[in-house]
């Protein structure tokens, strides 16, 4: 237990576990720290009260038999340090672990990860129930957020900017199929929307901040658990019984690529992949507190394309492959029961690699694609932290990152029958910011957080300031409002910088892109357990990359691939308007529901004098998702549960860009009808998904099934349109049909 502000432990806090019928209480000791023993299985609620702070509640944790539940618990001190009255907090899911964050933010626990109907135990996934946020319903991990482009998200592990963690990713994308940071190791994560605090840059659309949890500090534990998409196991405990140290290690290998090496299933394009996390946490006393973690994963996937009139005829064979590694060391020192500083040091690695064969010239395979992007990054953050009182906080941060890259590209161009080079460049880059924020808790029901961000990049001698600003007002002990204005910047993808064209890189110097964010929010507390909130937002980006050239219709708003080939210039603007409905009963009482409604507009301006739909302006999104927990069986040695989650979504469809077919043809890549880029809507996305649990709780064991199916219905709406030079047609990218995924959980 430990001061939200400060982390100073906080002892004699009163920890009560609520039960039905008595409770089980405990106290914090000089360490912040507690136990209650003998708690039943199940869901409980737990009370945390502490003279001078804000009284915590925490509802519908859940209890298993074959594994302890470790809580890292904080308190906000109460308005102007009270000292004999208990002000009763209401903490909702609109409430993050971040203090600074007053708008546009939400938090979300790791079972609801595992909770959500087609979440598949992927945050990715889950988060594309929330108000604002959209997928690409195709199954990949594109993460839309309000309009924007998926590539201006960021994704960050304990504090830091990490590459894109999922697999059969590529360097400057920010999707893929699956996650390589298994669930079992995350804690309560934050999913931030827009208008971000002073403390995050380089993002301009969302930020999604994972936190690995502690592994347990007083028993070792161990979980198993075996389905479709992954086998793996979970190792963690204390390092010896004197010390609180402890470590918590995941590795995880794809069932579908074990099954193909036993020559059980065999078929084109097997995904193989495998990943391996690990957190230690290193407490040394006065000398302060370390923590090591790390994430690292591979995955192949091999395909061959045969002739669509003879089967046996192989026409065109491609390989790709994906690495992606995090090694990071945290420093956590306490300067002053008001004041302490943390520091990271991370190592981030990132590659991409493909090969296409095919005939060129006779019947010979010649490789007609080369690609291998690589990026190895070494970023170093620093944040300080002083609690000036109960009423004001300042925070300051230097993060330093140097990009070292190596990018390859060689293709066989069609059309002049010779290779060109689309990437050809080794080197460093560097990316600074800093921040400073004052939060002031003018009143006991309003806050304001003001500050700065300023970004350079090194690639362009331009430097970024970006003031912003955010409040809250809880104007009565049920309702509240939030407001939130910024300006935001983001460094593009490397490759876009350093693309050959006409055997020059023109694009090397592009400044940084820009957005101006302005929200406003209402929340309503309905009752304990049922919550509403609404919010508006504007945002307006300009210095937004466009190709160089009068009439054009390119920009980088809606970009899809690797890396460009145009000549571009930071003439652009883009445009996003919207409101946002949710309406969440937390799980209570054995059930839980939530809806939520996105209308949007998102329009783009390039070279010519026209705004345009982005590629991503579907207009609205809604989605129903709830559950229902049953008790099957239950005595004083054993318990069994089942539980029935579904989600049923509508996306609206992603906009067309046509594909001109007999130039595609000519030149051999894709052509488009660019002069209508995006007037024409794709059919809307549809799908109800289902999934089942079954628990069995037993001493110290705990069995779990669970079956998800998404898309129950089949629908098959068309997302986009493409171009296969292999077969010389225009094909369709539809959305991901009927997948069944089953797994089987142990953990004792």
């Amino acid at each position: 237990m430990t001061d939200g502000d400060t982390r100073q432990p906080l002892a004699d806090a009163t920890v009560q576990l609520q039960l039905p019928l008595n409770s089980i209480a405990s106290g914090t000791d000089s360490n912040g720290y507690f136990s209650l023993p003998g708690c039943p299985v199940g869901r409980v609620d737990l009370q945390v009260v502490l003279p001078g702070y804000e009284t915590r509640l925490l509802h519908d944790l859940v209890l298993s038999s074959g594994k302890e539940l470790v809580l890292e618990l904080t308190l906000k001190e109460a308005y102007k340090g009270l000292k004999d009255v208990v002000i009763k907090g209401r903490r909702h899911k609109s409430s993050v672990a971040n203090e600074m964050a007053l708008v546009s933010a939400r938090s979300f626990s790791v079972e609801e990860t595992k909770r959500y109907a087609g979440s598949l135990n992927d945050p990715a996934r889950m988060v594309s129930a929330f108000a604002g946020v959209n997928s690409d319903g195709a199954g990949n991990n594109d993460i839309i957020v309000r309009g924007n482009n998926p590539r201006y998200i960021q994704w960050r592990l304990e504090g830091i900017e990490i590459p894109n963690p999922n697999h059969f990713a590529a360097e400057g994308l920010t999707g893929g199929p699956i996650n390589a940071l298994n669930s079992q190791m995350l804690a309560n994560s934050d999913f931030y929307t827009g208008a971000f605090n002073p403390q995050y840059g380089n993002a301009l659309s969302g930020i999604f901040d994972m936190k690995l949890r502690n592994g347990n500090d007083e028993r070792r534990e161990y979980s198993v658990s075996l389905g479709v998409l992954g086998t793996d196991v979970t190792l963690e405990g204390p390092f010896s019984k004197k010390y609180k140290g402890s470590y918590l290690v995941n590795y995880r290998y794809s069932t579908l690529g074990l099954l193909d090496q036993a020559g059980i299933v065999h078929f084109n394009g097997i995904p193989k992949y495998q990943d391996g996390s690990f957190k230690l946490q290193l407490p040394a006393g006065k000398a302060g507190d370390f923590t090591l973690f790390g994430l690292g994963g591979r995955s192949i996937m091999n395909l061959k394309y045969y002739d669509e009139q003879d089967d046996t005829r192989l026409i065109e064979t491609w390989n790709q492959s994906s690495t992606i590694g995090v090694l990071g060391l945290r420093h956590f020192y306490r300067l002053s029961r008001a004041a302490f500083l943390s520091t990271t040091l991370a190592f981030t690695h990132n590659a991409s690699q493909g090969d296409g064969d095919k005939p060129l010239h006779g019947n010979n395979f010649e490789n007609y694609n080369h690609l291998r992007l690589r990026n190895n990054i070494i970023r170093s953050n620093n944040t300080l932290t002083y609690k000036c009182n109960s009423r004001h906080q300042l925070q300051a941060g230097l993060t330093l990152t140097n990009y070292f890259y190596n990018f390859r590209n060689t293709y066989f161009d069609q059309l002049l029958q010779q290779y060109q080079t689309g990437q050809q460049n080794n080197g460093n880059a560097q990316l600074m910011e800093l921040f400073a924020l004052w939060k002031w808790r003018i009143a006991q029901s309003l806050s304001v957080v003001n500050g700065v961000h300023v970004t350079q990049n090194s690639l362009n001698a331009q430097w970024s300031i970006e003031p912003r600003s955010s409040l809250r007002w809880q104007f009565s002990e049920t309702q509240a409002f939030s407001a939130g204005l910024g300006i935001h910047s983001k460094m593009d993808a490397l490759t876009n910088y350093f693309s050959v064209i006409d055997g020059s890189m023109p694009n090397r110097s592009m400044k940084l892109s820009k957005a101006f964010h302005a929200v406003g929010g209402y929340e309503h507390q309905l009752g304990r357990q049922l919550f509403l909130k609404t919010e508006v937002y504007y945002q307006y980006l300009y210095d937004i990359p466009v190709e160089n050239k009068a009439g054009s219709s390119y920009s980088l708003l809606n970009q899809d691939d690797l890396f460009t080939d145009r000549i571009l210039i930071n003439k652009g603007v883009g445009r996003n308007v919207g409101f946002e409905f949710t309406l969440e009963k937390y799980f209570h009482r054995h059930y839980y529901f939530m809806a939520t409604v996105s209308l949007y507009d998102s329009r783009y301006r390039a070279r010519e004098d026209i705004w345009r739909n982005t590629r991503y302006n579907g207009h609205y999104t809604a989605n129903l998702l709830g559950g229902k927990e049953f008790l099957i069986k239950q005595s004083a040695a054993r318990k069994n549960i089942l539980t029935l989650n579904t989600k049923i979504a509508l996306l609206g469809g992603r906009r067309l860009l046509p594909v001109n077919l007999s130039e595609s043809v000519r030149t051999g890549k894709s052509v488009y009808e660019e002069q209508a880029a995006f007037d024409k809507k794709n059919g809307d996305v549809f799908y109800i998904n289902l999934g089942v649990q079954y628990r069995m709780e037993r001493k110290h064991l705990t069995h779990e099934w669970k079956l998800e199916i998404q898309n129950i219905t089949g629908n098959a709406a068309i997302i986009d349109y493409y171009y296969n030079n292999t077969t010389q047609k225009t094909e369709a990218l539809k959305q991901l049909g009927t997948l069944p995924t089953l797994s089987y959980y142990l953990s004792f």
